[in-house]
């Protein structure tokens, strides 16, 4: 019997092996990811005219032929514009056995560029969660939000991650969890999850942070360390540990601590409190065993935080806590860690935009 706990990516292999995971062109060995599978795109984006869920007994292409305005193919490479929302077809599709549901999220790079990317299912009520025995396709929602971009059929914007049973630590294990193997820097600050803050007193310079230029060209989500961040960000400077966010902007800020997630768990950013101010910190991507842990080559690796300000400007401070890693139990150690054998773009990583940028 499976333990309870985030499947590793021997059982992720499994459920590609047993059909519990089929896909409409064979996989890749580089989807499977230490605690989750990359999904992909397929051939075709639908331009919407809003975003949905399909809701109980009604399924996403029944819910399209409402919304949907017109088809882009995108097989040799279309452009997804700013503002916009795309539901996409992705290559892969579930048939969970019913222990095991999952949960989805973007990928880290995705997020830093604002790309907003959820995933839908046939009577789906919520945006990225999966029920058990799910069975039947998946679909992402696409809406970027700062920079227009590139896509091409096979990308991997987003990822899914599966459970059986009970996985996330409550405040008393993840107490001792980081007794016996401290997770942050410094004494931590644990609430429903291990809370983090922002860092806006850097050891060197002024330098905090970077926010999104309004008007850009766009990006190509295949061009690796291909673009001048300069073209595309501002960057943000603090004198005084506090920097003031204009309503609607994009920022790239980076959290004080440097956080370790064991080789035996997973993480996932979640914001911390809806009341603590006139902004979100977006929660894009998993962090992996093995992320900043020495065991995987790492010394502790700071979060990088993508920050939207609402409806009015407000003034972030250093060490505001903003956000909190929740942190769940691995069913089984991953063969791979984050970071080990792989190639992992932030393992180690301080402030930094997405891969897509030079350095």
């Amino acid at each position: 019997m499976t333990a309870s706990g985030v499947l590793p990516d021997s059982a992720i292999r499994a459920m590609l092996a047993d059909g519990a995971i089929s896909a409409a062109t064979a996989p890749l060995d580089e989807q499977v990811q230490p605690a989750s599978l990359d999904l992909r795109l397929g051939a075709v984006a639908i331009r919407v005219r809003a975003s949905f869920l399909a809701g109980g007994g009604a399924s996403v292409a029944e819910r399209l032929q409402l919304f949907e305005m017109h088809r882009i193919d995108l097989t040799e490479g279309a452009v997804l514009e700013k503002g916009c929302v795309y539901v996409v077809p992705l290559q892969e599709r579930l048939k969970l056995p019913v222990e095991i549901s999952a949960v989805a999220n973007a990928k880290s790079s995705t997020g830093r560029l604002d790309l907003l990317t959820r995933t839908i299912t046939d009577g789906g009520a919520e945006f990225d969660r999966i029920p058990a025995g799910y069975e039947g396709p998946l679909y992402a929602e696409i809406c970027p939000r700062s920079f227009s971009v590139l896509a091409r059929e096979g990308q991997r914007l987003n990822q899914v991650r599966f459970r059986h049973g009970q996985a996330q630590l409550n405040d008393a294990d993840l107490r001792a969890l980081h007794a016996s193997e401290p997770l942050v820097n410094g004494t931590p600050t644990i609430d429903q999850g291990l809370g983090f803050s922002v860092d806006l007193k850097p050891s060197g310079g002024s330098l905090v942070g970077y926010r999104a230029k309004p008007h850009t060209a766009l990006i190509d989500l295949d061009r690796v360390g291909g673009h001048d961040p300069a073209d595309y960000w501002e960057e943000v400077h603090a004198t005084d540990a506090r920097i003031i966010l204009d309503p609607g902007a994009f920022y790239i800020l980076v959290s004080r601590e440097a956080v370790t997630i064991p080789p035996d768990y997973a993480a996932e950013m979640s914001p911390y409190l809806a009341m603590v101010g006139e902004f979100r910190v977006h929660y894009a991507g998993f962090f992996d065993p093995g992320f900043g842990h020495a065991s995987a080559g790492g010394q502790g690796a700071r979060g990088v935080l993508e920050v939207r300000c609402h409806e009015a400007p407000f003034v972030l401070e250093h060490g505001q806590v903003v956000g909190r890693l929740v942190y769940e139990r691995m069913a089984a150690r991953p063969e791979r860690l984050y970071g080990a054998g792989l190639s992992s773009n932030y393992q180690g990583q301080g402030l930094k935009l997405s891969k897509h940028f030079k350095a």
